[in-house]
């Protein structure tokens, strides 16, 4: 229910709000300071629902949603390499690295939000084709997840998976690679998350071309599944000797973020879309990250406090197998529901003044 106006000033305190919460996670005794790493994620978790609410609803929406997931993909890689610098040539210590890296972003965190904040409405014809985006109520935010609320859920368990390896896979970069014995390179976050950058540029791109609301939202579910398939193979190529650490690990991000990213944009745009619901896509992203932030922190409190006895990059490939299975079967499933429900479906017109 955020006013437009207010969203640029909402991103800076949110962000503001993570960034100190690394500075008590550096200043606080582990294994305590967990805890501020999870009060770090909260707000975050928030941010990109608000950031898309500048880009949806236009007919562009996929090309610059790709844009703003590549450079997120981008950024974990860059921001890793960052940070990796920050240790060995200031000789930062883990506990304080991740704040003084934010410290380094946050000038340009200010400039670029205020930038964004310039962005102009869509346009008529924008609205026309993909339907007018406008705050939702309570009640009105209820009635669309009953809706739609078998598809919702599978969509929504899926990207709860996803969240969580990518997050993991984020977070333990280092111990990962330093397992695969890649511990002094520095360049090789960036270099890894390349390729992921530029196929999912790509793909998502050229779901421009894709007039067709339900077509393109079964097609996007296509790219999830596509991904989820890439990540399970090249796993097995790995754990068999035919695939190098760097190319398993290259290859895997590439799929898993061909998973991760429509959810980030473009499915839930062209879900409102297809189903003329006046709705927004930030409210189905606020829910969908909450679940997913959810489950990495689930994940990440068992895999520090429990004492598992598994390395890192073990414990990496089990998710990956077990996530992209169940991933699997849950995507089909999901696709199969809007398909049937989109042929019986009549279009809830807004009692909202404004709408056209």
């Amino acid at each position: 229910e955020m006013k437009n106006e207010k969203r640029a000033t909402g991103i800076i305190k949110l962000i503001s709000i993570a960034w100190i919460a690394l500075l008590f996670f550096a200043i606080s005794p582990p294994p305590y300071n967990i805890i501020f790493l999870l009060i770090n994620g909260i707000p975050l978790g928030i941010i990109y629902g608000m950031v898309f609410s500048y880009l949806e609803g236009r007919r562009t929406t996929e090309l610059l949603g790709a844009v703003l997931a590549t450079s997120f993909i981008f950024a974990s890689g860059f921001t890793q390499s960052v940070g990796k610098f920050v240790m060995l040539e200031w000789n930062a210590d883990q506990w304080w690295m991740p704040w003084i890296t934010g410290l380094i972003f946050f000038a340009p965190l200010i400039f670029f939000t205020w930038l964004l904040d310039k962005t102009p409405p869509p346009a008529l014809a924008d609205i026309s084709l993909r339907t007018k985006r406008l705050p939702m109520t309570k009640a009105e935010r209820r009635n669309f997840m009953k809706t739609f609320f078998p598809g919702l859920v599978m969509l929504i368990i899926t990207y709860m998976l996803l969240t969580i390896i990518r997050d993991y896979r984020s977070n333990f970069a280092a111990d990962i690679w330093n397992e695969l014995g890649y511990g002094k390179d520095a360049s090789v976050f960036t270099r890894s998350e390349l390729p992921a950058s530029l196929v999912v540029l790509l793909l998502m791109s050229l779901l421009v071309l894709v007039r067709n609301n339900i077509h393109a939202l079964l097609i996007n579910h296509l790219v999830i599944i596509t991904g989820f398939l890439l990540a399970l193979g090249c796993t097995f190529l790995y754990l068999n000797q035919q695939l190098s650490a760097f190319w398993w690990m290259t290859l895997a991000g590439v799929g898993l973020y061909m998973g991760y990213v429509p959810f980030n944009c473009m499915l839930f745009e062209r879900l409102i879309a297809s189903f003329k619901y006046i709705s927004n896509a930030g409210f189905i992203i606020y829910v969908a990250d909450s679940f997913g932030y959810l489950g990495s922190d689930v994940v990440l409190l068992m895999k520090n406090f429990m004492k598992l006895d598994i390395s890192w990059t073990l414990f990496f490939i089990r998710m990956v197998i077990i996530a992209s299975v169940a991933g699997l079967a849950l995507v089909i499933l999901s696709a199969v529901y809007f398909s049937r429900k989109y042929k019986g479906y009549f279009p809830v017109i807004s009692s909202k003044p404004g709408y056209a």
